[in-house]
């Protein structure tokens, strides 16, 4: 049976038949469900958009290259795992245009960074790296502290989102800046409408240690503290319907 592969080896023709009708085959078993399954992501409990603050340190994680030297995608692999924490979902990614992944790390993986470390150890870490980590070949950022952070395109940054399927809301995109400005006061209470809109956990406090500026560092760190923190993996188990929302 195995000597049988000559007769296509010798003839051209049926050799590039034989192979148009394996790729065929496999392009078809591999892209026909597409066409009719709603969604291949697992829909998981937690999982949400990201707040203006949110989005907008994310926009300045990006800007920075910070994924080129730390991915966002903890491997299902037992190393990992023992290191980073549970192995990251598709689900936790879904929202994020791009997504992080990546496939470098000069740094540690971030996507189960959010809660391992106060604000100010990320602020003194992105002001000064070496201060908390002897070690770090990282670059400083000491100016996102002293920039304002610019948000009058926020509003137009989420709706852009919502085109591509992220499920912002009208009120989530009309209320984006009060929505923003209310996440690092603390003292704006419940009437602000933050939390409703996006969720109870919803960290809400001056991230960059300066009350009197809202500066890039804020939105930076705001991002930072929530990778990883959406979904409750005390409880979470794949075929658990609970899970799905």
């Amino acid at each position: 049976m195995w000597k049988k592969h000559q007769n296509l080896e010798k003839n051209s023709i049926w050799l590039v038949i034989a192979i148009l009708l394996v790729v065929s085959v496999g392009g078809l078993v591999e892209i026909a469900p597409l066409f009719y399954l709603e969604s291949t992501i697992e829909k998981v409990k937690g999982v949400r958009p990201y707040t203006p603050l949110e989005q907008a340190g994310r926009d300045i994680y990006v800007r920075e290259g910070c994924y080129v030297c730390h991915s966002q995608m903890v491997r299902p692999l037992r190393d990992e795992v023992e290191r980073y924490g549970h192995y990251s979902l598709a689900a936790e990614s879904m929202y994020d245009h791009p997504f992080q992944w990546g496939s470098k790390r000069t740094g540690p993986d971030l996507a189960r960074v959010g809660g391992k470390y106060s604000d100010g150890w990320h602020r003194d870490h992105l002001m000064n790296p070496r201060s908390v980590v002897p070690e770090s070949n990282m670059p400083p950022y000491r100016f996102l502290a002293e920039t304002d952070l610019d948000y009058r395109a926020i509003e137009a940054r989420l709706n852009a989102l919502r085109t591509v399927g992220v499920p912002y809301t009208d009120a989530q995109i009309q209320n984006a800046k009060a929505d923003l400005e209310t996440q690092v006061d603390p003292f704006a209470g419940e009437k602000s409408g933050l939390k409703k809109r996006y969720g109870a956990k919803i960290a809400q406090r001056d991230f960059d240690g300066n009350p009197e500026k809202l500066s890039e560092l804020d939105a930076l760190v705001a991002y930072l503290q929530m990778l990883g923190t959406t979904v409750d993996f005390r409880t979470y188990k794949a075929e658990d319907p609970e899970n799905l929302r």
